[in-house]
């Protein structure tokens, strides 16, 4: 595997990092249709245990099998393909090798009752990933959350772990909880402070939401007014998200959300492009679809990023 210019120049932002894991970052950069241009479109699959099986895969059901998100990676040309512990060993045989995964460490489930103190188990181990040869771990954090501090300490060292053995670290960002008001979770302040918290915890890639123009923070909002940040694209958002990922030097996706009309899925995608973030992680947009449609829409999301459109 020959790298490209872009792909080193990415990797020489992880100044600490070890061969293992600028390998495995190397691997998912390489991947797919994307691969060496240093965008990436990663399928994630944890919607069953965030939501359940129904309201996740009855929409699609070959998605049922967890056989079926394998190969919908694999045809689309993504990444990588993000899951839980059961989803990846059940189908770790068949699969090895064909594309790389990344194992999501940590979930929630539709069922508690927990709001302020929104919380998520850990449900796998870094010697998991290394068994299932996982390029990357997966955790969620909830800043804003009365449990965040916890799942700092959590993620603090199951990353360490992780990098002492070469698998790099994704970290799910996502404000919830506590004082945060439902317009809030995407307010641009609370992802860009959100974002910012994935990379000094030590996160490789950050996934955050898209942000509204929204201000939720009083005393950000003076910072903002002031210093005359541009927030009224999406573009521009999504350009102070990298900007607060270190400016630039952590890799950024962006979560695809609720399931939605093909066209707001390609206007995300010239957005991310058009602002410099890195790309997509996009689930339930593409396995709730028929496979062929789920190709056709990650095969023209691609092509956004390749600049054919």
């Amino acid at each position: 595997m020959k790298l490209t210019r872009r792909v080193k120049e990415i990797l020489a932002n992880y100044e600490s990092d070890n061969p293992g894991v600028k390998g495995n970052l190397a691997r998912i950069l390489m991947e797919g249709k994307l691969g060496g241009s240093g965008k990436l479109v990663i399928l994630p699959v944890d919607q069953g245990f965030e939501h359940g099986p129904a309201r996740s895969f009855a929409p699609n059901p070959p998605g049922y099998d967890p056989h079926y998100h394998y190969q919908l990676a694999i045809d689309a040309g993504c990444n990588a393909y993000a899951a839980p512990l059961g989803s990846l060993e059940a189908g770790a045989d068949t699969f090895a090798g064909a594309i790389p995964t990344i194992l999501k460490m940590n979930s929630a489930n539709s069922l508690s009752t927990q709001k302020e103190a929104a919380d998520q188990a850990v449900t796998a181990s870094v010697k998991d990933a290394l068994r299932l040869g996982c390029a990357a771990i997966g955790f969620t954090i909830y800043p804003g959350s009365e449990a965040m501090y916890d799942q700092y300490e959590e993620i603090r060292e199951l990353s360490a772990e992780a990098k002492s053995v070469g698998i790099a670290t994704v970290i799910w960002s996502y404000p919830r909880g506590g004082n945060i008001s439902k317009d809030g979770e995407l307010a641009v302040d609370v992802i860009g402070y959100a974002a910012h918290m994935a990379a000094l915890l030590g996160a490789h890639i950050i996934k955050v939401k898209l942000p509204s123009a929204h201000l939720e923070n009083a005393e950000a909002k003076k910072v903002y007014e002031s210093k005359g940040i541009k927030i009224d694209t999406l573009p521009d958002r999504v350009k102070h998200i990298m900007q607060c990922s270190f400016n630039g030097r952590r890799i950024v996706v962006f979560s695809g959300g609720a399931a939605k009309g093909e066209d707001a899925v390609f206007d995300d995608a010239r957005a991310i492009r058009d602002g410099g973030g890195n790309g997509s992680i996009i689930g339930r947009n593409a396995f709730q679809r028929p496979k062929e449609e789920a190709l056709a829409l990650l095969d023209r999301i691609m092509k956004i990023y390749q600049g054919k459109e």
